[in-house]
């Protein structure tokens, strides 16, 4: 899986339509509320810099979380210091999960799944989070649907922009409802543009297939 270099530093602001404040309010809400689900000992599985990782921490919530990418991990702990949080994050694949001990609960959130193209890959992340999952655990994550990657993404383009940078989302797609997603960041220095590129493949995946699973 790609590591993100460039995009972990425009990340958050890229991101700041997400409302992670009522994601972490509806999740805590979802499984201890409706579910009676106590998320005692929580992993944030693909935390990316870590915002809903922190967010849950201020809301009590005993929680740590596994990136893939370094760059994106950097982001989350300098953001924790900032904090004054001693936040854990480790830098693991999905599918290569390998915790110190058991978890309570799992989230994945913003369609992180839907970054293993391979199914195999995809099936072992389930199967490894389940490895650690206490007994009546909960494992909560949400997924790009087959309809968003031939109707929303297909091939359409996409331009984002702020005070830090300019990036232009390009999707192909591919096989298998797969999509194949440029992005090119534009950095401004003084009077010049530096470009940076990042390439990744997303994979939407049936309802019926998640179920087997």
């Amino acid at each position: 899986m790609p590591s993100y270099e460039f995009f972990a530093q425009f990340y958050d602001s890229l991101t700041d339509n997400v409302e992670y404040e009522q994601r972490a309010d509806y999740i805590i809400n979802l499984l201890e509320e409706k579910h009676n689900h106590q998320m005692g000992l929580t992993l944030d599985l693909a935390c990316g810099t870590g915002t809903l990782t922190l967010l849950l921490k201020e809301k009590g919530i005993d929680v740590f979380g596994v990136d893939g990418s370094c760059d994106m991990l950097s982001v989350a702990q300098q953001k924790s210091f900032e904090k004054g949080f001693n936040t854990l994050f480790l830098c693991q694949q999905m599918d290569k999960l390998d915790l110190y001990g058991t978890i309570d609960t799992c989230v994945c959130t913003l369609d992180s799944l839907n970054h293993i193209v391979d199914e195999k890959e995809f099936e072992k992340a389930i199967e490894r989070v389940s490895v650690f999952m206490n007994k009546d655990g909960c494992f909560l994550f949400d997924l790009n649907t087959v309809y968003k990657h031939r109707e929303v993404l297909s091939d359409n383009s996409f331009v984002f922009e702020n005070d830090e940078v300019f990036c232009v989302w390009q999707n192909t797609p591919a096989d298998n409802d797969i999509v194949e997603i440029d992005l090119d960041f534009f950095v401004r220095y003084n009077d010049t543009y530096k470009r940076y590129s990042e390439f990744f493949r997303e994979r939407a995946y049936s309802l019926e297939l998640v179920k087997k699973t």
